[in-house]
């Protein structure tokens, strides 16, 4: 690590706001470049590398100027993509055991999951616009009730209702589109 690169590291560890602006231009596009190599798409790559930016200038009294920084800064970032990828993987996972739930695939009907696909989420895009974002927000996003309640700003037992009364209309509509 050269010298100015030290200096502006202490200056951040410090609370230097313009040295965390010159830190963050200087590894900004390597940092961008190793994120879309792990994750393959801009947008999330762009968003991880902000969210770490933002960790580091949390935790900047913790930096310690005389390590490698750059060891440091690219470690972060593969250990939040690696992160990042478990969380798709378990959404896309807890999705499938739902749609399963709801939708039970017969083993002679296996060639028509994509009608079912397609059924469910036509019987997704009837619910309410608040149901349907209470129900993405828990099945995509993951979200406890208590974090949907936080984010909506209602009460974790209208998240709960909610969410009964959309897999109650979910299963009463894709049952009786298959009969």
């Amino acid at each position: 690590m050269n010298y100015s690169i030290d200096s502006i590291l202490t200056k951040v560890v410090q609370g230097d706001q313009e040295a965390f602006g010159t830190l963050y231009r200087h590894y900004r596009t390597p940092a961008l470049k190793f994120c879309i190599y792990l994750l393959k798409d801009q947008e999330d790559a762009e968003n991880m590398v902000h969210d770490v930016f933002i960790k580091i200038w949390d935790k900047r009294a913790q930096i310690n100027p005389t390590l490698n920084f750059s060891s440091y800064l690219f470690t972060c970032l593969r250990n939040t993509a690696f992160d990042y990828l478990k969380q798709l993987e378990k959404n896309q996972q807890l999705r499938q055991r739902y749609l399963e739930r709801i939708d039970p695939i017969q083993p002679e009907e296996e060639d028509d999951q994509e009608v079912r696909m397609e059924r469910l989420q036509l019987a997704i895009n009837t619910l309410s616009e608040k149901r349907k974002l209470i129900l993405l927000l828990s099945i995509e996003g993951g979200k406890s009730y208590q974090e949907i309640a936080e984010l909506l700003r209602i009460s974790k037992n209208t998240v709960k209702n909610q969410l009964v009364k959309a897999k109650q209309l979910l299963r009463e509509k894709v049952d009786l589109t298959l009969a």
